[in-house]
């Protein structure tokens, strides 16, 4: 195959997994699943031996990784790295890839014994940012030395700014559904406890108090316990007449 025509070949594939990237914006899936797809489909793209995804926990302010395709347990047990200090946190804290043509060779890499026992050699970090603000690295490693080209760079800063922009949205539905879950339990409980209150003549409280235990008790939700109460009631209700 001409060269020309092997080029040609990679570029379509890359855009048709940066499309791929590009639909999670709008998927709806959950961030586990968006987070796994992305070091998935970034790997196809790069051709990379490992790729991972860290995400900013911006309390501790440490990158986690949180996503890779990688089946090495000592890669994916790696201890949480500092803002600033690593080459990812370097590239997260300044908001700029860095590329690294032999991480065995390069101090600021912090798990060099991982890079020799898993054999990797080239490093492309990139930051995960929405509209300015960082919230992850994107790694990419290779298995022998490998200078990454303007092209690559390009293709790959694509790809973290889409997953940035579908992990914020992830994360924003999962917010959103956390409250709506609060939201109706808080209904349940709510309708429970006045139905204890009434049968058995407590006060709201001590109704909600023995909610609280039989879920204690049970290792069940109080969602599930408030259900159970509602359903017994229903039952009743609907009892020979």
């Amino acid at each position: 195959m001409p060269k020309t025509e092997k080029h040609y070949q990679i570029y379509l594939k890359q855009i048709e997994l940066l499309s791929k990237v590009a639909n999670l914006i709008t998927s709806g899936l959950y961030l586990e699943e968006v987070l796994k797809i992305v070091v998935q489909i970034t790997a196809q793209i790069m051709n990379s031996k490992i790729c991972s995804l860290m995400l900013l926990d911006p309390e501790k302010k440490e990158l986690v990784v949180k996503a890779t395709q990688s089946i090495s347990e000592a890669y994916n047990k790696k201890p949480n790295v500092k803002l600033g200090l690593g080459i990812a946190g370097i590239v997260a804290q300044e908001n700029k890839p860095i590329c690294v043509l032999d991480i065995k060779e390069d101090s600021r890499y912090l798990n060099r014994d991982i890079a020799v026992e898993e054999g990797l050699c080239s490093l492309a970090s990139v930051p995960l940012a929405v509209k300015g603000k960082v919230i992850g690295v994107l790694n990419v490693y290779t298995h022998k030395k490998h200078k990454f080209t303007k092209p690559e760079l390009d293709v790959l800063t694509a790809v973290a700014n889409q997953a940035a922009v579908a992990i914020e949205n992830a994360e924003l539905d999962l917010r959103v559904r956390s409250a709506e879950e609060a939201l109706t339990t808080r209904k349940l409980v709510e309708r429970a406890k006045d139905i204890l209150s009434q049968e058995a003549g407590i006060s709201s409280a001590e109704a909600f108090r023995l909610i609280q235990k039989q879920s204690m008790d049970m290792r069940k939700s109080m969602s599930e316990i408030a259900e159970a109460i509602i359903l017994a009631k229903d039952i009743r209700a609907k009892g020979p007449r």
